[in-house]
């Protein structure tokens, strides 16, 4: 057991780099509350008989390892006695031996039982905070997520539920119970024997403990490197991984692997100093615990030499430090585990402490059923909104799409037209003015009742790793199989799938990779027509597709139109020349609108672009 006296766990993973500094206090008694409140939501069946049972089992343990040496103590004493008929002196032996290894039993059993009627509640509670914690990281800003890795961002999750586990069994039922038994013990000793026995055991644990927590401490720094080596690694794996068609594009493999190795290097070094500092701590409390058991076993000699206690006693009062040591043994492990579970908790509680930058108002509505047949009606009232990373965004935008009519968003990159689309989508709050539906501004409406009324098709599909059917069903998972293939035939997809050997059954890859961009976003298409909206946003929704496809996407598109708003983020203007407004944005302000035919005789910026993009299309 001594090897766990501080090891390093490569299953406890790191935190993100932006929150495992290394001066970072360890909030210990919020931390606890935090823990504490977590089991109590953790609606584990029989929490309080559970809990409950589990603590008089864990102290019913330590009473009975420190009371087990007693009896067996006695059992020496009375065969060393040997006064009696010699079979009356066995039976007497026997009988005091058996009780000894039936409480040893009980002793060392109570601890399985525990974790027996007690793991239901700890699975309970770790569940709890992985759903919070990732339900909360999804309510987060664009913002938030745009500056985290995915990979160190799911770890903090992970490693943070998982160390509420470790805490509940490492801190409330090892090293808190353990304390409690040094106190049993010392009293057993000072009362059984003599004041100098409980003075030696005391002494031997409060040296063991100080050199163990010291040179723990000094060990953190270690893990603290080891851990964010850990996680810089993870962060590049994963971010060469889910983009490995630009690392092969660009030739960029050897790059990726060597940022990778260098990582690893780091985290080599950090580990060869973990494990000798580990070497140098199993040493210190071996000598620690030798010396306890040699001045114990030499005190008891000495008073069992002057016959003030029997033979037995010696072997008893040996026994009881013994058994001390069995825990002990793994207090270096459990006190380093323990500040890396409060430091990977932390993690999780700084990420559930950030708040989100879009989130339902207190009294927030559903939005009430459309009124309007038509569709929904989407006004943009004095709009303004700037990106923190750019000098420049939308400035006093105000546009109102009535219902089941089409405005196009046209302009060059930067000009602010994803801005628009993410208000629409209340994906951000706009800095000043209001973004309404059907006169609803969007802050006053649950953000799941506004995006039921409103479907997206972005420029880059992402779908989940899952069949084709689960992807297109992903808006209204509750359909049939019939809508979903409806909605596959409208996006021109029907074709596709029948031609595919397990059809709807297809998995797609992470991200959709398996599919190419047109096929994409087709099951895009087909996804945001499923949701039968009221409002459908195409952002560049047909950039991917080639002009076959694309023309009868464009039909198909216009029929969707039919009985929805529609708003079209486009940069080829010749797939929104029948909308019924354009809008040409630059530098984040309204420069013209109109039909496509007024906007063109007005020879400004719109037409200008239209004579551009004619002669790229003109054969050479």
């Amino acid at each position: 057991m001594r090897g766990m006296g501080g090891a390093p766990s490569a299953s406890r993973a790191a935190t993100s780099g932006a929150i495992a500094k290394p001066d970072q206090p360890v909030r210990f008694w919020r931390a606890m509350g935090d823990l504490i409140q977590l089991v109590l939501r953790s609606k584990a069946p029989g929490l309080r008989w559970r809990v409950t049972v589990a603590l008089v089992l864990t102290l019913a343990g330590k009473a009975l390892g420190v009371l087990a040496p007693l009896m067996l103590g006695k059992a020496v004493n009375h065969l060393s006695a040997g006064q009696g008929a010699a079979a009356a002196v066995t039976w007497a032996f026997a009988g005091l031996a058996g009780g000894w290894a039936l409480i040893r039993f009980v002793s060392a059993a109570a601890p399985q039982a525990r974790d027996a009627v007690f793991t239901p509640v700890a699975q309970a509670a770790q569940n709890r905070a992985a759903v919070e914690t990732f339900s909360h990281a999804l309510s987060l800003s664009i913002d938030f997520h745009q500056s985290k890795r995915t990979g160190s961002l799911s770890r903090v999750i992970d490693r943070g539920a998982r160390s509420m586990d470790f805490l509940l069994r490492g801190l409330v039922f090892n090293v808190a119970p353990t304390g409690v038994e040094l106190i049993m013990a010392a009293i057993v000793l000072a009362k059984a024997y003599d004041w100098r026995f409980a003075a030696v055991a005391l002494a031997t644990v409060a040296i063991y403990g100080y050199l163990t927590f010291a040179i723990s401490d000094w060990r953190i720094g270690h893990r603290r490197v080891l851990n964010e080596a850990d996680a810089e690694a993870a962060g590049r794996a994963v971010d060469a991984l889910l983009n490995y068609e630009t690392v092969k594009s660009f030739g960029g493999e050897d790059r990726a692997v060597a940022g990778y190795g260098q990582a690893l290097d780091v985290y080599g070094h950090a580990q060869i100093k973990a494990t000798n500092s580990l070497n140098l701590l199993n040493v210190v409390q071996s000598a620690v615990m030798s010396l306890g058991l040699g001045a114990m076993a030499v005190l008891a000699g000495a008073q069992a030499a002057a016959g003030e206690i029997g033979p037995g006693d010696v072997t008893a009062a040996v026994l009881i430090l013994i058994n001390l040591y069995a825990p002990l043994n793994i207090l270096g492990f459990a006190y380093r585990e323990i500040r890396q579970s409060l430091i990977d908790m932390e993690a999780m509680l700084e990420l559930r402490r950030q708040t989100a930058d879009v989130a339902d108002a207190p009294d927030a509505k559903d939005l009430p059923p459309c009124a309007d047949r038509r569709g929904g009606a989407v006004a943009f009232e004095a709009v303004s909104f700037r990106h923190g990373a750019r000098s420049e965004g939308l400035a006093d935008v105000s546009l109102t799409v009535a219902p089941g009519t089409t405005m196009a968003i046209v302009g060059p990159s930067g000009a602010g037209k994803t801005t628009l689309v993410r208000l629409a989508l209340r994906m951000i709050d706009p800095q000043a003015g209001r973004v309404t539906l059907d006169g609803h501004d969007l802050r006053d409406l649950k953000q799941a009742s506004l995006r039921r009324a409103v479907a997206l098709v972005p420029q880059d599909v992402a779908l989940f790793n899952d069949t084709l059917a689960a992807n297109i069903a992903f808006a209204r998972p509750e359909v049939g199989e019939a809508e979903v293939w409806a909605a596959a035939e409208a996006a021109e997809l029907g074709e596709f799938i029948r031609n595919l050997p397990e059809g709807m059954d297809t998995k797609v890859g992470e991200r959709g990779l398996k599919l190419s961009g047109g096929e994409r976003q087709r099951v895009g298409i087909a996804r945001a027509l499923l949701a039968e909206p009221r409002v459908l946003i195409l952002d560049e929704a047909t950039s991917a597709l080639d002009s076959r496809t694309e023309a009868a996407i464009q039909a198909t598109l216009r029929k969707a139109r039919a009985g929805r708003t529609t708003l079209v983020v486009a940069h080829r203007l010749s797939t929104i020349a029948d909308a019924d407004e354009i809008v040409v944005l630059r530098r984040g302000k309204v420069v013209e609108r109109g039909r496509h035919e007024a906007l063109l005789e007005a020879g400004g910026e719109y037409a200008a672009l239209w004579r551009r993009q004619t002669r790229e299309r003109e054969p050479v």
